[in-house]
């Protein structure tokens, strides 16, 4: 599938910024706080929950592409009909702390049946990163065979930060930039990094390999919408001094 002329300009050069309102956050103001924060901030895109009202909400917000995100690949139709750019399976960090695992078998099925519903439109697939990082990569080069346009790594969730400050911020984001690191190596599509990634973090991940990244909470639990349009043109800064050659796309 053809990636939309914006979001792949934005990975190509190696910039691109998803901002995520959250998988189970189907609140309208937040969405719609989170989705104006990240139009007038500058980003790439938007990945909100799978809701077909979500994206009629957003669409009357913003021209950013927007990219929903499900674990079940029926909850992708109406979302799609109601006007969605992209689709996502994953993000698995919200399922963690009930203890739902998401294991390689399981993401790749996903991804097939996924594609087999809707074969045409661009598809992104969350690697797990409870797997040891070698499986990582091996599902990410079975899932790209399956029909996956962009790989995401994840792992900001689960991991112990020891220091505060900005030792802590590259601590939190070190299972998602080894992830980046090595699945863009292994693959030929776009990896986007996600998960625990700040305005610290986020030109590491395009050196990692990454072709942009995906933030969440860095934005969307701000109350203050005036601090998150500031959060994220901090993270478009961030990327934009990243002086990285031209991305395959």
């Amino acid at each position: 599938m053809t990636l939309l002329a914006s979001v792949q300009d934005s990975l190509r050069r190696g910039q691109a910024l998803k901002i995520i309102t959250g998988l189970t956050n189907f609140n309208r103001d937040s969405v719609a706080r989170t989705v104006k924060a990240a139009h007038l901030g500058g980003a790439s895109f938007l990945d909100i929950a799978a809701d077909a009202e979500l994206v009629r909400l957003a669409k009357s917000l913003t021209n950013l592409p927007i990219c929903v995100s499900a674990v079940d690949p029926n909850q992708f139709l109406e979302p799609v009909a109601a006007g969605a750019d992209l689709i996502e399976i994953g993000n698995f960090d919200a399922f963690y702390a009930q203890g739902r695992r998401f294991e390689a078998p399981e993401v790749l099925e996903l991804t097939r049946a996924t594609r087999a519903l809707l074969p045409q439109i661009t598809l992104s697939v969350t690697v797990p990163h409870i797997l040891p990082l070698d499986e990582q990569v091996r599902l990410a080069e079975a899932l790209v065979e399956a029909g996956a346009d962009l790989i995401q790594t994840e792992g900001g969730t689960s991991s112990q930060p020891h220091h505060g400050g900005t030792l802590g911020l590259i601590e939190k984001a070190a299972p998602t930039l080894a992830a980046a690191a090595e699945i863009s190596r292994a693959v030929s599509v776009p990896v986007l990094c996600a998960s625990g990634i700040s305005s610290v973090t986020a030109p590491l991940a395009i050196a990692a390999g990454a072709a942009g990244v995906g933030v969440g909470s860095a934005v969307n639990r701000l109350e203050s919408e005036i601090e998150a349009i500031a959060a994220v043109r901090g993270l478009v800064e961030a990327l934009q001094g990243v002086n990285r050659p031209s991305l395959r796309v």
